[in-house]
């Protein structure tokens, strides 16, 4: 692993695990200095965290970790229960044996994450999930909303949700791949609703205020 992608990781793991809460200023110099790197090394890090909506960069202002609205947090999810229970016929059309395969190896690597309690891997792994299920739809202009909207639901998870957000309490993917190999659209649809739904009751939408960091103590060597 690259020290860019280590320093990636790292970041976006306290930010997922509410160590770096929304709002919170992640200067550049005390971020070099705790991971002992270049500025430039950091740059480049927190430019590739806000193409992923986690941090925002403001000019003359710095960097600091995005802070969705609790009616973004509303709305993003909502646009999901729309969207993404629709799409299952048109995924049924390529449902096949080798994609059952594949999305069960993604399940099972979700399931290893939460075993782990790797709460960032496993946000990250169910937003991979499900617009990897939009993809298959076929339909590209969807597909690519939905890929947004589970961006938008990662930092949402990061900063509202709990471990029940992203775990079994909103029901397991397998599940869901039950009802597709069995070529279930109903049940399909039924089950995505419901998930989705229980994933924005479990958010906790209240602001927290930011604390003062201690980036060395966070990530020094």
């Amino acid at each position: 692993m690259s020290n860019d992608e280590h320093i990636y990781r790292q970041i976006l793991k306290a930010i997922v695990e509410h160590q770096l809460p929304p709002g919170a200023r992640l200067p550049e110099d005390r971020l070099s200095e705790a991971f002992g790197v270049s500025r430039t090394g950091i740059r480049k890090v927190l430019q590739r965290l806000a193409l992923e909506h986690f941090v925002v960069i403001e000019k003359n202002k710095g960097a600091q970790v995005n802070r969705p609205s609790e009616a973004e947090a509303s709305e993003v999810l909502d646009s999901r229960i729309l969207i993404e229970p629709q799409l299952i016929p048109a995924l049924l059309a390529h449902w096949d044996a080798a994609q059952s395969k594949r999305f069960r190896a993604m399940a099972q690597e979700e399931k290893q994450a939460e075993a782990a309690n790797m709460l960032a891997d496993s946000i990250q792994l169910t937003a991979r999930f499900h617009y990897e299920l939009a993809t298959l739809s076929g339909n590209k202009v969807l597909a690519s909303f939905i890929e947004q909207l589970c961006y938008r639901s990662s930092l949402i998870l990061a900063a509202y949700g709990t471990h029940g957000s992203v775990g079994c309490e909103c029901g397991d993917h397998a599940q869901l791949l039950d009802l597709l190999d069995q070529k279930n659209a109903s049940k399909a649809q039924n089950w995505m609703s419901h998930h989705l739904k229980h994933i924005k009751s479990s958010l906790i939408l209240e602001s927290k205020p930011e604390e003062n960091i201690d980036f060395q103590r966070l990530f020094g060597r």
